[in-house]
């Protein structure tokens, strides 16, 4: 069994995490520097920053404009990204405290939100207003568009290739493109006839892509760089994942595991060897809406309708913390689990080595 020094050896039950006592903002900016974040987000219109090994909530963003969607961490681990409806905020973890930097308008909920991981030079997003922006965080004023890819559909997810310069786009009416953002050509698969694609994801090693339909299903694809061409996915299998709808997809950072989510209340975690279910991590009656693997693939982060979120060791499937203080259902979750200087590979093995 994997372990960690701050998790209980002794006991039964998961040390549950209220977050009542929150560190001391005066020296908070080092704080935030120094060590892992983890970040929750859902319904009831705040984001929570958790210490994610001791359980530790450092702190509460209020993000009154809506719901949070989604949250995503730039490659410098310096920014945060929130999308809710209308909006997308940007949060700077190198103030004593955090708050909005950036608010710019939209159409209706942005479903998704990404950072380029090259220089943290432009941030993506897509939404029900089926568009798809990449935007300049750089400027000097304010964000900037810089395109637009037009899909006429609600967009569900969004999921950057390694090589940076290919975006795959899920559609609510089912569909993925896939969208080369240098050239603007662009290719669409269709896994399932009218069904929706609630996610999309890729291997940090480039080797394999996913999605997962509302109707439970997992569709796998092996990918295939082309040069100059766009990249080539080639179907390979259907894992009947859940009986209910799906919700999310990811994989490890070593690309050796796939998680799915579902309204069934479930995680499934597959090997990328065989395809081969390993562990199932459930909760009653809630639907489990997001996971996040740690940087070693040992433990994995889940978000859930019960308003919390759990930390399982994925070798015996036991939740070792429980991250309560949402009123409303955990829908997103970001995670950075290395402290800004550390040289760790976070991006799994054989990152550049496909494309």
């Amino acid at each position: 069994m994997s372990s960690l020094p701050c998790f209980p050896t002794t006991g039964e039950k998961p040390e549950i995490s209220q977050g009542t006592n929150e560190r001391d903002p005066s020296n908070s900016t080092g704080v935030l520097q120094l060590q892992p974040i983890l970040a929750t987000g859902g319904y009831d219109r705040t984001i929570r920053l958790w210490q994610p090994y001791t359980g530790q909530r450092i702190r509460t963003l209020v993000h009154s404009s809506s719901q949070v969607n989604s949250l995503a961490i730039s490659s410098t681990h310096d920014l945060l990204a929130a999308g809710g409806y209308e909006r997308i905020r940007l949060y700077d973890f190198n103030r004593p405290y955090p708050t909005a930097q950036i608010d710019f308008g939209l159409h209706k909920n942005v479903t998704r939100v990404g950072f380029q991981q090259q220089g943290n030079r432009w941030l993506y997003t897509g939404g029900e207003d089926g568009k798809v922006c990449l935007w300049d965080i750089n400027a000097t004023k304010r964000p900037s568009c810089m395109h637009i890819f037009e899909c006429q559909r609600p967009v569900n997810a969004l999921c950057l290739l390694p090589n940076q310069v290919e975006l795959l786009i899920a559609m609510q009416q089912g569909g993925i493109y896939l969208w080369d953002i240098r050239s603007d050509q662009y290719d669409l698969v269709s896994p399932e006839a009218d069904c929706a694609v609630q996610d999309v994801t890729v291997s940090p090693n480039g080797a394999y892509m996913a999605a997962i339909t509302s109707q439970g299903k997992c569709f796998i694809w092996t990918l295939t760089a082309q040069g100059t061409g766009l990249t080539k996915m080639e179907s390979a299998i259907c894992l009947k994942a859940h009986r209910k709808y799906g919700l999310r997809c990811r994989f490890s950072p070593d690309s050796s595991l796939l998680v799915t989510c579902s309204g069934d209340g479930t995680a499934r975690i597959y090997r990328t060897d065989r395809w081969m279910l390993q562990a199932e991590l459930p909760i009653e009656r809630f639907w489990m809406w997001d996971a996040v693997f740690n940087y070693n693939s040992k433990y994995i982060i889940t978000a859930s309708s019960d308003c919390l979120a759990r930390l399982w060791d994925i070798e015996t499937n036991r939740v070792e913390r429980l991250y309560s203080g949402h009123l409303k259902a955990v829908t997103a979750l970001a995670l950075r689990d290395v402290s800004v200087g550390s040289t760790a590979d976070t991006t799994g093995k054989g990152l550049s080595s496909t494309h």
